[in-house]
């Protein structure tokens, strides 16, 4: 895959592309916006019925808006698990250690939270899920709306503001996103981006202060956290 992914816009010849091109404009931002907007709903809601409504109202819309998108499977990083391993995987493990370096310098503040097995195998899981939702779903729509490079940026953007209010999540967040879409711009490969993630996420919960990460919440779910 080219470092520099062809949009829509690109790929069209001019004549006939106009009506086209803004036809699927407006259908991205729809659909990012249904999308991210159930996403931020479910993040400020109380758990509890209208909470578990609207995260399956969430799934349900990114799985059947991707199932009826026109992208193939390539431009999704669904069949290419081999794609930028290497390079992905090792980056992942530099972070892995920065992370680990950040959580001893600030282990004064406190411990970090309790990690069970079967917590972190469900955010093994979740991780790959979250890797969906912003690459093969978010990020390109937003290729086809800013272009590959400004898409990165975008992405990363949306996904730190879904982790307000916590300020270090949040900050992990962008910067983390901005490695994962760029190296989605360029491998096309969600699979070694979920284990990256997983670790990632697995080492901030077993590395930094619980009194700082509130268990990794974010939204309401930071605001109401009772050690």
């Amino acid at each position: 895959m080219a470092s520099e992914s062809k949009s829509f816009i690109s790929a069209v010849p001019l004549g006939e592309a106009s009506p086209r091109i803004q036809l699927r404009e407006r259908t991205a931002l729809i659909e990012i916006g249904l999308v991210y907007g159930l996403i931020l709903v479910a993040v400020w809601t109380p758990q509890g019925r209208l909470n578990r409504y609207v995260c399956l109202a969430a799934a349900l819309a990114t799985v059947g808006l991707s199932l009826r998108g026109c992208y193939s499977p390539s431009e999704l990083g669904l069949n290419r698990p081999l794609s930028g391993a290497v390079v992905t995987l090792a980056a992942g493990v530099l972070l892995v250690g920065v992370i680990a370096s950040l959580g001893l310098l600030l282990k004064s503040l406190g411990p970090p939270q309790p990690l069970p097995w079967l917590r972190a195998w469900q955010y093994g899981v979740w991780s790959l899920l979250q890797q969906f939702i912003l690459e093969s779903f978010m990020y390109v729509r937003l290729e086809s709306l800013y272009g590959s490079r400004r898409a990165v940026l975008v992405a990363a953007f949306l996904f730190a503001v879904a982790h307000i209010p916590s300020p270090v999540l949040t900050m992990l967040s962008f910067l983390g996103a901005l490695f994962f879409c760029e190296m989605f711009r360029r491998y096309r490969n969600i699979y070694a981006l979920g284990v990256v993630h997983a670790a990632l996420g697995l080492t901030i919960a077993a590395s930094l202060p619980d009194s700082l990460m509130h268990h990794m919440r974010v939204g309401l779910g930071f605001l109401t956290y009772h050690p």
